[in-house]
């Protein structure tokens, strides 16, 4: 009983830092891409701090709405399968106990143990559910509701989009553009590291990759910032 208990906190906390990263990640990445897109063309900070707060905005609702209804989707989608298992599990119970047969023959049990194992989860309704559920269909239910998701989402876009952004509110242009670039990149290669700590993969290959993909974006906004502020010139 303690065991399952660990097992699933560990699960939920795994989710709630994907969670974050995935908000975290995306808002800074986005934001990035769309300030130093405007401060390439101009010289002006308010522009580039009204511009990343419009985008900040937007990008956290954005995500907070999709975390919203992915997790409804999940949700409604565990439910229906749910019902339709305990309906069949109603009408058609030798089939379904065939199914934990085959089930638990095919993880190696045999005979009398086998035997044994089907007995006593078809004996309870609720645990053969659930074995049907998470063995046959391999679906689990959400430690987390939908609206909670959406609020983690949502805040840690804020955050993460507040890592470029705020130099612009202290330094010149050229100076905040250079140490929004360094402190994008290190987030960036942290979040990473820390992502790939947790799931699987070398932590070092994961922050660089993240730190690849922040610089990408970067070298976009300055392309895209650069051309508009050439055509603004020549216009």
């Amino acid at each position: 009983m303690k065991k399952g208990h660990t097992e699933d906190h560990s699960l939920s906390t795994g989710a709630r830092l994907r969670d974050i990263i995935l908000g975290g990640q995306d808002g800074l990445v986005n934001v990035l891409g769309v300030i130093l897109a405007v401060a390439s063309a101009t010289l002006d900070p308010r522009i580039v701090i009204v511009a990343g707060i419009a985008a900040t905005l937007a990008e956290s609702i954005s995500m907070a709405a999709v975390a919203y209804t992915s997790s409804r989707a999940v949700e409604s989608h565990y439910k229906s399968q749910l019902e339709k298992e305990k309906k069949e599990i109603e009408n058609l119970p030798k089939a379904e106990k065939e199914e934990i047969y085959e089930i638990f023959y095919n993880k190696g049990f045999r005979g009398t143990l086998l035997n044994a194992i089907v007995s006593r989860i078809t004996s309870n309704k609720n645990l053969w559910l659930r074995t049907m559920m998470e063995e046959e269909l391999h679906l689990y239910p959400s430690r987390t509701s939908p609206l909670y998701d959406a609020i983690v989402v949502g805040i840690s876009a804020i955050i993460g989009s507040l890592v470029p952004l705020v130099s612009f509110f202290f330094l010149a242009i050229n100076q905040a553009i250079v140490f929004s670039l360094i402190s994008s990149v290190v987030v960036l290669f942290v979040t990473g590291y820390i992502k790939n700590k947790i799931t699987i993969g070398s932590p070092w290959k994961g922050g660089l990759e993240m730190a690849v993909i922040g610089m990408a974006a970067a070298l976009i906004g300055y392309a895209i910032g650069s051309f508009l502020g050439v055509a603004l010139y020549l216009h």
